[in-house]
């Protein structure tokens, strides 16, 4: 439903063999809005990509199920989607019969902290050895023993801002699953979404990771919908926007991102770079050249260039700004880049 590519969603254990990938656009109504403004040609949204997998099991990380082959599918992403089961159902099977979604989130992390638990010990005394020669390397390890006691016992790294700092900064290339950020995403039946007191209980089983709450059998009905269909249906169900689309921002978000927009005849459109980007990795995220002969960037806030209607309206009201290389990009800014070749 997220990417609507039509995959085999099956009512039995395993249906999923190889892994599914999507890419799905980032929901922004300012896009369409400055192509309509401006008449652009066509609109272009970011976009995040989703690797699907089938779910796990107990056992996952030696092979059960075919789960060491799908947890190295994931080795390479960025964040992980944790998709939980939280309705009652005797039509839709369950592997382990009875419904505990605090039981399944703890099957699952298990499985992580295991898999990784081996990629440490097979790399540890190799590092060990070029430690006693480098001795630069010492943070390295130093940190890479901290995370091995802290997988082995069962913790996530990502629940430790300052050990994921660590992570980051000394082992990024060990790409463990329990240092990714993970967003839990509770699938529901309606009467589960209504239930304030349920939601709540769930949250504090992920807390302070990201949850949300969605009903994945009435989002892959409303793919299929038109628009005014699909209102109607959100509407039915006392949402204002599919849960889809919550879950995509949410992404974008836990992986650090934001957009900036450009416009002009031929198109509008939102570009991906890491929150804190100055404007000349912002200009490099276009094309390289850009980076490199970067002069300077005119930025006007999106709402302030709708308001005056026009490059020419927004410079003539002092709203446009010449911003240099230390300028850090912010969610609001509409640009165009000055660069030499």
């Amino acid at each position: 439903a997220l990417t609507d590519a039509g995959t085999l969603a099956a009512n039995y254990p395993f249906a999923t063999i190889d892994p599914n990938i999507g890419i799905v656009p980032i929901p922004d109504p300012r896009v369409e809005k400055l192509a309509e403004l401006f008449g652009s040609a066509r609109t272009v949204f970011a976009t995040v990509t989703f690797v699907d997998i089938a779910g796990l099991v107990k056992g996952a990380s030696q092979g059960e199920g075919l789960g060491n082959q799908f947890l190295a599918t994931i080795r390479e992403v960025d964040a992980i989607c944790h998709v939980v089961r939280a309705f009652e159902s005797t039509q839709v099977a369950h592997v382990e019969e009875a419904l505990d979604p605090a039981r399944d989130i703890g099957v699952i992390e298990a499985e992580l902290a295991l898999a990784d638990l081996e990629t440490i010990e097979r790399r540890l005394p190799k590092l060990e050895k070029e430690a006693t020669v480098d001795r630069a390397l010492a943070p390295r390890l130093a940190t890479l023993r901290l995370v091995r006691d802290v997988v082995a016992s069962g913790e996530m790294v990502n629940r430790d801002p300052g050990l994921t700092a660590r992570y980051a900064q000394h082992l990024p290339d060990f790409h463990l699953l329990t240092a990714k950020p993970v967003i839990y995403v509770f699938n529901m039946d309606e009467e589960g979404l209504g239930d304030e007191r349920r939601r709540a209980e769930l949250s504090s089983l992920v807390a302070p990771a990201r949850a949300l709450f969605l009903d994945a059998q009435i989002e892959s009905e409303m793919v299929a919908l038109d628009t005014g269909d699909r209102e109607e249906m959100l509407a039915a169900v006392g949402q204002d926007e599919p849960g889809l689309e919550r879950v995509v921002r949410a992404a974008y978000e836990t992986l650090g991102l934001q957009s900036f927009l450009t416009v002009g005849e031929k198109e509008a459109r939102a570009w991906t770079v890491w929150a804190g980007a100055t404007a000349p990795e912002a200009a490099g995220v276009i094309h390289t050249d850009f980076q490199r002969g970067f002069i300077a960037a005119e930025v006007v806030d999106y709402d302030k260039l709708v308001e005056a209607g026009s490059w020419q309206a927004a410079r003539a009201r002092g709203l446009v700004r010449t911003e240099g290389k230390s300028y850090v990009m912010r969610l609001s800014d509409v640009v165009e880049f000055r660069f030499n070749v």
